[in-house]
Protein backbone atom coordinates (compact mmCIF):
# COMPACT_ATOMS: atom_id res chain seq x y z
CA UNK A 1 0.00 0.00 0.00
CA UNK A 2 1.31 3.43 -0.96
CA UNK A 3 0.65 6.59 1.05
CA UNK A 4 0.58 10.28 0.20
CA UNK A 5 0.67 13.54 2.14
CA UNK A 6 -1.53 16.53 1.38
CA UNK A 7 -0.96 19.94 2.98
CA UNK A 8 -3.10 23.05 3.20
CA UNK A 9 -0.96 25.87 4.56
CA UNK A 10 -1.64 29.52 5.26
CA UNK A 11 -0.74 32.39 7.51
CA UNK A 12 -2.16 30.79 10.66
CA UNK A 13 -1.85 27.02 10.42
CA UNK A 14 -0.92 24.00 8.30
CA UNK A 15 -3.36 21.11 7.95
CA UNK A 16 -1.95 17.74 6.82
CA UNK A 17 -3.89 14.73 5.56
CA UNK A 18 -2.18 11.35 5.26
CA UNK A 19 -4.05 9.20 2.73
CA UNK A 20 -3.53 5.80 1.16
CA UNK A 21 -3.80 5.18 -2.58
CA UNK A 22 -7.41 4.02 -2.18
CA UNK A 23 -8.31 7.54 -0.96
CA UNK A 24 -8.74 6.46 2.65
CA UNK A 25 -7.68 9.07 5.20
CA UNK A 26 -5.29 7.43 7.64
CA UNK A 27 -4.36 10.41 9.82
CA UNK A 28 -4.61 14.19 10.09
CA UNK A 29 -2.52 16.76 11.92
CA UNK A 30 -1.98 20.47 12.32
CA UNK A 31 1.04 22.68 12.86
CA UNK A 32 1.97 26.35 12.59
CA UNK A 33 1.82 28.76 9.63
CA UNK A 34 3.48 27.86 6.32
CA UNK A 35 3.04 30.92 4.11
CA UNK A 36 6.63 31.67 3.04
CA UNK A 37 5.78 35.34 2.52
CA UNK A 38 4.95 35.57 6.22
CA UNK A 39 7.28 33.10 7.97
CA UNK A 40 10.03 32.68 5.38
CA UNK A 41 10.79 29.54 3.39
CA UNK A 42 12.58 27.93 6.31
CA UNK A 43 9.61 28.52 8.59
CA UNK A 44 7.16 27.25 5.97
CA UNK A 45 9.20 24.10 5.41
CA UNK A 46 9.47 23.50 9.16
CA UNK A 47 5.68 23.73 9.59
CA UNK A 48 5.01 21.37 6.69
CA UNK A 49 7.54 18.85 7.98
CA UNK A 50 6.18 19.05 11.53
CA UNK A 51 2.62 18.34 10.37
CA UNK A 52 3.91 15.47 8.22
CA UNK A 53 5.81 14.01 11.16
CA UNK A 54 2.75 14.17 13.40
CA UNK A 55 0.51 12.52 10.80
CA UNK A 56 2.98 9.74 10.04
CA UNK A 57 3.54 9.16 13.76
CA UNK A 58 -0.21 8.88 14.29
CA UNK A 59 -0.52 6.31 11.47
CA UNK A 60 2.64 4.48 12.55
CA UNK A 61 4.34 4.78 9.17
CA UNK A 62 7.66 6.28 8.07
CA UNK A 63 8.76 8.56 5.24
CA UNK A 64 9.74 5.43 3.31
CA UNK A 65 6.05 4.54 3.04
CA UNK A 66 5.15 7.90 1.48
CA UNK A 67 5.21 7.98 -2.32
CA UNK A 68 3.91 11.47 -3.16
CA UNK A 69 3.42 14.90 -1.61
CA UNK A 70 1.18 17.80 -2.61
CA UNK A 71 1.45 21.09 -0.73
CA UNK A 72 -1.06 23.86 -1.32
CA UNK A 73 0.51 26.87 0.36
CA UNK A 74 -0.45 30.52 0.49
CA UNK A 75 2.38 32.71 -0.76
CA UNK A 76 3.44 30.41 -3.61
CA UNK A 77 1.54 32.03 -6.47
CA UNK A 78 4.72 33.48 -7.99
CA UNK A 79 6.67 30.95 -10.10
CA UNK A 80 9.96 31.62 -8.29
CA UNK A 81 8.38 31.03 -4.88
CA UNK A 82 6.69 27.87 -6.10
CA UNK A 83 9.91 26.50 -7.57
CA UNK A 84 11.87 27.24 -4.40
CA UNK A 85 9.26 25.58 -2.19
CA UNK A 86 9.15 22.55 -4.46
CA UNK A 87 12.94 22.24 -4.37
CA UNK A 88 12.95 22.37 -0.57
CA UNK A 89 10.25 19.72 -0.35
CA UNK A 90 12.06 17.48 -2.84
CA UNK A 91 15.15 17.72 -0.64
CA UNK A 92 13.07 16.88 2.42
CA UNK A 93 11.21 14.03 0.68
CA UNK A 94 13.86 12.62 -1.70
CA UNK A 95 12.60 10.24 -4.35
CA UNK A 96 8.95 11.22 -3.84
CA UNK A 97 6.66 12.85 -6.38
CA UNK A 98 6.18 16.47 -5.26
CA UNK A 99 3.66 19.08 -6.34
CA UNK A 100 3.33 22.63 -5.01
CA UNK A 101 0.33 24.85 -5.68
CA UNK A 102 -1.48 27.65 -3.89
CA UNK A 103 -4.03 27.13 -1.15
CA UNK A 104 -6.57 28.80 -3.45
CA UNK A 105 -6.16 26.01 -6.00
CA UNK A 106 -6.93 23.48 -3.28
CA UNK A 107 -10.17 25.24 -2.41
CA UNK A 108 -11.27 25.21 -6.04
CA UNK A 109 -10.25 21.56 -6.35
CA UNK A 110 -12.66 20.84 -3.50
CA UNK A 111 -15.66 22.08 -5.52
CA UNK A 112 -15.67 19.32 -8.13
CA UNK A 113 -16.52 20.20 -11.74
CA UNK A 114 -18.40 23.08 -13.33
CA UNK A 115 -18.36 26.84 -12.80
CA UNK A 116 -17.62 27.76 -9.20
CA UNK A 117 -16.28 30.54 -6.99
CA UNK A 118 -14.66 30.14 -3.58
CA UNK A 119 -14.24 33.07 -1.22
CA UNK A 120 -11.32 32.72 1.19
CA UNK A 121 -11.71 34.76 4.38
CA UNK A 122 -8.95 34.05 6.87
CA UNK A 123 -5.59 35.55 7.77
CA UNK A 124 -5.56 36.68 4.14
CA UNK A 125 -8.39 37.09 1.67
CA UNK A 126 -9.03 36.20 -1.96
CA UNK A 127 -11.59 34.78 -4.35
CA UNK A 128 -10.79 32.06 -6.86
CA UNK A 129 -13.12 30.77 -9.54
CA UNK A 130 -13.65 28.53 -12.54
CA UNK A 131 -15.68 29.80 -15.49
CA UNK A 132 -17.97 28.16 -18.03
CA UNK A 133 -14.97 27.38 -20.25
CA UNK A 134 -13.03 26.00 -17.26
CA UNK A 135 -10.77 29.06 -17.15
CA UNK A 136 -9.43 29.71 -13.66
CA UNK A 137 -8.93 33.21 -12.24
CA UNK A 138 -8.32 34.73 -8.84
CA UNK A 139 -8.89 38.15 -7.32
CA UNK A 140 -6.96 39.36 -4.26
CA UNK A 141 -4.57 37.29 -2.19
CA UNK A 142 -1.52 39.44 -2.97
CA UNK A 143 -0.32 39.86 0.61
CA UNK A 144 -0.78 42.39 3.37
CA UNK A 145 1.11 45.27 1.75
CA UNK A 146 -1.04 45.45 -1.37
CA UNK A 147 -4.07 43.27 -0.78
CA UNK A 148 -5.88 40.95 1.69
CA UNK A 149 -8.69 43.46 2.14
CA UNK A 150 -11.40 42.27 4.52
CA UNK A 151 -9.14 39.58 6.01
CA UNK A 152 -8.64 39.04 9.73
CA UNK A 153 -5.22 40.71 9.37
CA UNK A 154 -6.80 43.70 7.67
CA UNK A 155 -9.60 43.96 10.25
CA UNK A 156 -7.08 43.78 13.09
CA UNK A 157 -4.81 46.40 11.57
CA UNK A 158 -7.72 48.77 10.95
CA UNK A 159 -9.09 48.19 14.44
CA UNK A 160 -5.76 49.05 16.03
CA UNK A 161 -5.52 52.19 13.90
CA UNK A 162 -9.05 53.29 14.87
CA UNK A 163 -8.39 52.64 18.57
CA UNK A 164 -5.04 54.43 18.54
CA UNK A 165 -6.57 57.43 16.76
CA UNK A 166 -9.28 57.57 19.42
CA UNK A 167 -6.62 57.48 22.13
CA UNK A 168 -4.81 60.39 20.47
CA UNK A 169 -8.04 62.35 20.30
CA UNK A 170 -9.38 61.59 23.80
CA UNK A 171 -6.24 60.98 25.82
CA UNK A 172 -7.72 57.71 27.11
CA UNK A 173 -8.57 54.34 25.64
CA UNK A 174 -12.00 53.44 24.36
CA UNK A 175 -13.44 50.08 25.40
CA UNK A 176 -12.32 48.64 22.06
CA UNK A 177 -8.82 50.04 22.53
CA UNK A 178 -8.49 48.53 25.99
CA UNK A 179 -9.58 45.14 24.67
CA UNK A 180 -7.09 45.34 21.81
CA UNK A 181 -4.22 46.06 24.19
CA UNK A 182 -5.23 43.15 26.44
CA UNK A 183 -5.49 40.77 23.50
CA UNK A 184 -2.03 41.82 22.34
CA UNK A 185 -0.67 41.55 25.90
CA UNK A 186 0.62 45.11 25.62
CA UNK A 187 0.67 47.57 28.51
CA UNK A 188 0.28 50.60 26.25
CA UNK A 189 0.34 51.67 22.61
CA UNK A 190 4.11 52.01 22.52
CA UNK A 191 4.47 48.38 23.49
CA UNK A 192 1.71 47.42 21.07
CA UNK A 193 3.50 49.23 18.27
CA UNK A 194 6.76 47.43 19.04
CA UNK A 195 5.05 44.03 19.02
CA UNK A 196 3.07 44.79 15.87
CA UNK A 197 6.22 45.81 14.04
CA UNK A 198 8.14 42.75 15.23
CA UNK A 199 5.50 40.04 14.72
CA UNK A 200 2.51 41.52 12.85
CA UNK A 201 1.15 38.09 11.89
CA UNK A 202 0.88 37.20 15.56
CA UNK A 203 -0.77 40.48 16.53
CA UNK A 204 -3.25 41.63 13.91
CA UNK A 205 -5.18 38.49 12.83
CA UNK A 206 -6.28 37.58 16.35
CA UNK A 207 -7.79 41.05 16.83
CA UNK A 208 -10.63 40.00 14.50
CA UNK A 209 -12.11 38.10 17.45
CA UNK A 210 -11.91 41.23 19.59
CA UNK A 211 -13.72 43.26 16.93
CA UNK A 212 -16.39 40.61 16.31
CA UNK A 213 -17.14 40.18 20.01
CA UNK A 214 -17.22 43.93 20.58
CA UNK A 215 -19.59 44.36 17.64
CA UNK A 216 -21.90 41.72 19.10
CA UNK A 217 -22.06 43.82 22.28
CA UNK A 218 -23.02 46.94 20.36
CA UNK A 219 -19.70 48.75 19.93
CA UNK A 220 -20.29 51.17 17.04
CA UNK A 221 -16.66 51.32 15.88
CA UNK A 222 -16.40 47.53 15.83
CA UNK A 223 -19.66 47.24 13.89
CA UNK A 224 -18.34 49.66 11.27
CA UNK A 225 -15.10 47.68 10.97
CA UNK A 226 -16.99 44.44 10.37
CA UNK A 227 -19.29 46.10 7.85
CA UNK A 228 -16.30 47.40 5.90
CA UNK A 229 -14.70 43.94 5.98
CA UNK A 230 -17.89 42.44 4.52
CA UNK A 231 -17.98 45.06 1.74
CA UNK A 232 -14.35 44.35 0.91
CA UNK A 233 -14.86 40.57 0.79
CA UNK A 234 -18.00 40.88 -1.31
CA UNK A 235 -16.12 43.24 -3.64
CA UNK A 236 -13.67 40.44 -4.41
CA UNK A 237 -16.55 38.17 -5.35
CA UNK A 238 -18.25 40.84 -7.51
CA UNK A 239 -15.02 41.45 -9.42
CA UNK A 240 -14.47 37.75 -10.04
CA UNK A 241 -18.04 37.17 -11.20
CA UNK A 242 -17.51 39.91 -13.77
CA UNK A 243 -14.16 38.63 -14.97
CA UNK A 244 -15.47 35.07 -15.34
CA UNK A 245 -18.63 36.37 -17.06
CA UNK A 246 -20.88 34.53 -14.61
CA UNK A 247 -23.32 37.41 -14.03
CA UNK A 248 -26.19 35.61 -15.75
CA UNK A 249 -24.98 32.05 -15.16
CA UNK A 250 -25.70 29.52 -12.45
CA UNK A 251 -22.57 28.61 -10.51
CA UNK A 252 -21.55 27.02 -7.23
CA UNK A 253 -20.45 29.42 -4.52
CA UNK A 254 -18.53 28.37 -1.42
CA UNK A 255 -16.75 30.04 1.48
CA UNK A 256 -13.68 28.93 3.38
CA UNK A 257 -11.39 30.38 6.05
CA UNK A 258 -10.91 30.95 9.75
CA UNK A 259 -13.11 34.06 9.92
CA UNK A 260 -16.22 32.02 9.13
CA UNK A 261 -18.53 30.01 11.36
CA UNK A 262 -17.46 31.66 14.62
CA UNK A 263 -19.54 34.82 14.88
CA UNK A 264 -23.19 34.58 13.75
CA UNK A 265 -23.61 38.33 13.28
CA UNK A 266 -20.63 38.55 10.93
CA UNK A 267 -21.69 35.41 9.04
CA UNK A 268 -25.25 36.72 8.61
CA UNK A 269 -24.07 40.13 7.39
CA UNK A 270 -21.65 38.54 4.92
CA UNK A 271 -24.28 36.12 3.59
CA UNK A 272 -26.84 38.89 3.12
CA UNK A 273 -24.46 40.95 1.00
CA UNK A 274 -23.25 37.88 -0.93
CA UNK A 275 -26.83 36.98 -1.85
CA UNK A 276 -27.27 40.46 -3.28
CA UNK A 277 -23.98 40.27 -5.20
CA UNK A 278 -24.51 36.76 -6.55
CA UNK A 279 -28.25 36.10 -7.02
CA UNK A 280 -27.53 33.34 -9.54
CA UNK A 281 -25.21 31.42 -7.22
CA UNK A 282 -25.99 28.10 -5.60
CA UNK A 283 -24.54 28.38 -2.10
CA UNK A 284 -22.93 25.24 -0.75
CA UNK A 285 -20.14 23.85 1.40
CA UNK A 286 -16.81 22.34 0.42
CA UNK A 287 -17.29 18.64 -0.26
CA UNK A 288 -13.87 17.87 1.21
CA UNK A 289 -11.30 19.90 3.12
CA UNK A 290 -8.54 21.64 1.14
CA UNK A 291 -5.95 19.37 2.78
CA UNK A 292 -7.89 16.31 1.64
CA UNK A 293 -8.04 17.82 -1.85
CA UNK A 294 -4.25 18.15 -1.72
CA UNK A 295 -3.92 14.50 -0.73
CA UNK A 296 -6.16 13.45 -3.63
CA UNK A 297 -4.01 15.51 -5.97
CA UNK A 298 -0.97 13.68 -4.55
CA UNK A 299 -2.63 10.34 -5.28
CA UNK A 300 -2.92 11.40 -8.92
CA UNK A 301 0.87 11.84 -8.95
CA UNK A 302 1.37 8.14 -8.25
CA UNK A 303 2.49 6.16 -11.29
CA UNK A 304 -0.34 3.87 -12.42
CA UNK A 305 -2.32 4.82 -9.30
CA UNK A 306 -4.89 2.23 -8.39
CA UNK A 307 -7.21 4.77 -6.79
CA UNK A 308 -10.52 5.71 -8.30
CA UNK A 309 -10.47 9.50 -8.17
CA UNK A 310 -13.77 10.49 -9.75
Amino acid sequence: MRFVLGFDGGGTKTHCVLMDELLRICAQSRSGPSNPNRVGFGGALAAVCESARLAMQSANISTNDVAAVCAGLAGTAQPDAQKKMKRLLMEEFPGKAVQVCTDLELSLESTGEGPAIVLIAGTGSAAVGRGMERQILRVGGHGTLLSDEGSSYDVGRRAASVALRAFDRLGTNTDLGSKILRAAEAADWLEFQSRAQAVPDEVFPKLFSVVAESAAHGDAAARELLHQAVLDLVGLVRDLIGRLQLNDQRFLFLKSGGMLGRYPEFDALLDRHLLEAAPQAEFGALAISPAEAAARMAVRLLPQASAVTD
